[in-house]
């Protein structure tokens, strides 16, 4: 079945529930191989998750971005891993189609391809600069020969690559010293694939270093001049707490579940009527609907609003990023609290949680950068 073939938004909604589930029975085996989710991905494809974000006129369903959030949640509370990779493709075809900043005809030729099961994510940060948000010009350069751009440097963290179709990369022009992303298929000649994530957190997100030996492609795949400032607003980032949201929905879940069927000697019927469980159950659940609605609200503001509006949504955007992820961790550790030393099996799933809710914070935009944005929009609202 195909999400195109569903109705309504909730019978979407019970076709990714059924993929979750499917997710879930394999998680636990790409964890413990830090492997790669080749059959959830293949999955998301098959049913035509992955071509939801592609605008209506190039033949795509243009969902919405609230619309997009709860699949990502409910997709995260199977496999964190592969909602936080399968989010980049999505949000970035959602992105480009809000911002209308690449030539039409190359952007469509890509939904073509999307609406064909192929996948595209950015490949931005580096060894030497870090996360590109704070600011840090690319290492890996271009240079014009003839027709031809030739891309040379090194990416870190490329999410997704054993499966990636395209790539966006950010380089530093030789001549001018600014900076472009450049669009690059996976069939170029000079592309490597160093396979270093060894992360404890997401550990099947395969990404992996993207290494670019002098890569040549046409000088119209120079798709976009880029700024250093890395202060736009960006709705679609919101698909990263909403992974977070999904795994800590998970963590509830399964500590509920537990205390339900635990029943020592030392207390009649099972630990769910117990006053200290209960404060921590009502502890997470409080968590969650802060987080929903904080997260849910401003997705839909995003969607009500029109360009200019949504340029000023930043504080917002980064303030919902923050709230959510640091919910998310705080839920999953009152889980493991909840269930005690058997969370810290490495068969239960709380232990991969714990661990997968962490990469958050690490993630764009960075609590600090949050937090003086903040500051900042507060002093001159005076």
């Amino acid at each position: 079945m195909k999400f195109q073939e569903k109705e309504t938004f909730d019978e979407q909604l019970e076709l990714m529930n059924n993929l979750s589930k499917r997710f879930f029975s394999r998680a636990h085996q790409v964890d413990i191989d830090g492997s790669f989710p080749f059959e959830n991905i293949q999955d998301l494809k098959d049913t035509g998750y992955t071509s939801l974000t592609v605008p209506k006129k190039y033949g795509g369903k243009e969902i919405s971005l609230y619309d997009m959030l709860r699949f990502q949640e409910k997709i995260a509370e199977g496999d964190g891993a592969t909602a936080l990779s399968i989010g980049w493709h999505m949000g970035i075809i959602k992105n480009l189609s809000e911002k209308n900043s690449w030539n039409e005809s190359i952007f469509k030729k890509i939904c073509g391809d999307v609406l064909n099961g192929s996948l595209i994510n950015s490949a931005a940060t580096e060894p030497r600069t870090g996360s590109p948000t704070r600011g840090g010009r690319p290492e890996t350069t271009a240079h014009k020969e003839g027709s031809q751009w030739i891309i040379k440097g090194r990416k870190t963290f490329t999410t997704m690559a054993p499966v990636l179709d395209y790539f966006i990369v950010s380089a530093t022009l030789t001549d001018t010293k600014q900076v472009g992303n450049f669009l690059i298929p996976r069939s170029a000649k000079g592309i490597l694939i160093e396979e270093t994530w060894d992360s404890i957190a997401l550990r099947g997100t395969g990404s992996h270093d993207l290494i670019l030996q002098n890569v040549s492609v046409p000088e119209e795949y120079f798709v976009e001049q880029i700024g250093m400032d890395g202060k736009k607003a960006n709705g679609w980032l919101l698909h990263i707490p909403a992974c977070y949201l999904g795994i800590a929905k998970a963590a509830k879940k399964y500590a509920i579940e537990f205390a339900l069927q635990y029943s020592p000697n030392s207390v009649e019927g099972t630990i769910i009527d117990l006053p200290n469980v209960r404060q921590k159950i009502g502890e997470m659940e409080l968590k969650l609907i802060e987080s929903e609605y904080f997260l849910h609200a401003v997705a839909k503001q995003w969607d009500e609003s029109e360009e200019q509006s949504r340029a000023r949504m930043g504080p917002t955007l980064g303030a919902a990023k923050l709230t959510v992820t640091n919910n998310a961790i705080t839920v999953v550790d009152l889980a493991m609290r909840l269930v005690g030393a058997r969370s810290l099996s490495l068969k239960n799933p709380l232990q991969r949680y714990y661990r997968d809710v962490r990469a958050g914070l690490h993630n764009p935009p960075m609590d600090d950068m949050t937090i003086q944005l903040l500051a900042n929009t507060a002093i001159q609202d005076i």
